[in-house]
C-alpha cells in the first residue's frame, strides 16, 4: 500500500505582466492558504517519505510555506518535467519513485494534478489552488501505478474553511 499526496500551488499573482510564466510568485492569498495545506498535512500525520515539486516559483514557494507549518527535513526534488500541463509527464515521474517510499507528494499545476487525481481513482474532483488530494493505492512498487487503476481518494482537503 502506498500514498500518493497531490498539492496544486496557491494562488498566483498576475501583477507583472513581463514575467514569464514559469516565474510568477504566490500573490496574498496563495501566501495565506499555503501554510494552511501544511498545517492539515501536519494535523493528519501525512509526512512525506519524498516530494517531488514543479520547478516554477509559485509550486516552489508553495511548498515552502506549506513546509513552515508540516516541518519536513526529508529529500525534495524538483522537476522540470511537473511544469507540464501534460499528465503523462507525472506518471513518468511517479513510475521513476524508489519502493521503499510509502507517502509521496507532488506540488504541481492544474489541468495535470485535476487529471491524475481523476485519471488514478475514477472520480472527478475540481482541483482549485492549494487544493490538497490524498490517494490510497494498492501497490507494492510505484512502478505500477497507471490511470484506471481505481485508486481511492482517501481525503481531499481545500483552503478555504481551514484555520
Amino acid at each position: 500500500m502506498k500514498t500518493l499526496l497531490l498539492l496544486r500551488h496557491a494562488k498566483s499573482s498576475w501583477d507583472n505582466p513581463d514575467l514569464a510564466d514559469h516565474d510568477r510568485p504566490l500573490n496574498h492569498r496563495g501566501q495565506k492558504d499555503a501554510p494552511r495545506m501544511g498545517k492539515i498535512m501536519r494535523d493528519k500525520g501525512l509526512l512525506p517519505d519524498l516530494i517531488l515539486c514543479s520547478s516554477a516559483v509559485r509550486a516552489r514557494q508553495t511548498l515552502e510555506l506549506a513546509n513552515e507549518a508540516l516541518a519536513y527535513y526529508g529529500e525534495i526534488e524538483y522537476r522540470e518535467e511537473l511544469y507540464s500541463f501534460e499528465p503523462g509527464a507525472y506518471l513518468r515521474a511517479i513510475h521513476d519513485i524508489p519502493s521503499v517510499n510509502q507517502l509521496v507528494m507532488i506540488v504541481g499545476h492544474n489541468p495535470s494534478i485535476q487529471e491524475v487525481l481523476t485519471g488514478l481513482t475514477g472520480e472527478y474532483m475540481s482541483m482549485p489552488t492549494a487544493a490538497l488530494a490524498e490517494i490510497e493505492l494498492s501497490i507494492e512498487e510505484w512502478g505500477q501505478i497507471s490511470f484506471g487503476m481505481g485508486a481511492i481518494l482517501k481525503n481531499f482537503w481545500v483552503p478555504k474553511g481551514i484555520k
